[in-house]
């Protein structure tokens, strides 16, 4: 996968602890999306230095009251290849209110000798 299409950002209410064996997110977010089943695309930019691949993207919601706790880097608005999936605390969102997040995701890239 060609790091710069590493940039669908998903959301979901999974727990479980982060593992470099996830495929994806453990509990994703489907009709909650806004649209259905389509994860927010991210732009892509250079970080803070030369090494750093950023994307930055906003999943907004249409429904449900979920409390996010995982995210995820992705190939594709939906499937796809899953490049990094994080777990963090609660955040509470109100879909009847078109709440969204906005999630950034830095890979560092060692230089090669």
């Amino acid at each position: 996968v060609e790091l710069e299409i590493l940039k669908f950002h998903g959301i979901g209410t999974g727990t479980t602890a982060e593992s470099n064996a996830d495929t994806a997110l453990v509990t994703e977010l489907t009709t909650e999306y806004n649209p259905n089943s389509t994860r927010a695309t991210g732009s892509t930019t250079e970080g803070a230095s030369s090494n750093i691949y950023r994307t930055l993207g906003t999943n907004t919601l249409d429904s449900g009251t979920p409390a996010i706790t995982e995210h995820g880097v992705f190939s594709a608005t939906s499937a796809g290849t899953l490049l990094d999936r994080s777990v963090f605390s609660a955040i509470n969102l109100v879909g009847a209110n078109g709440d969204g997040l906005q999630t950034t995701y830095d890979l560092t890239c060692s230089a090669e000798a």
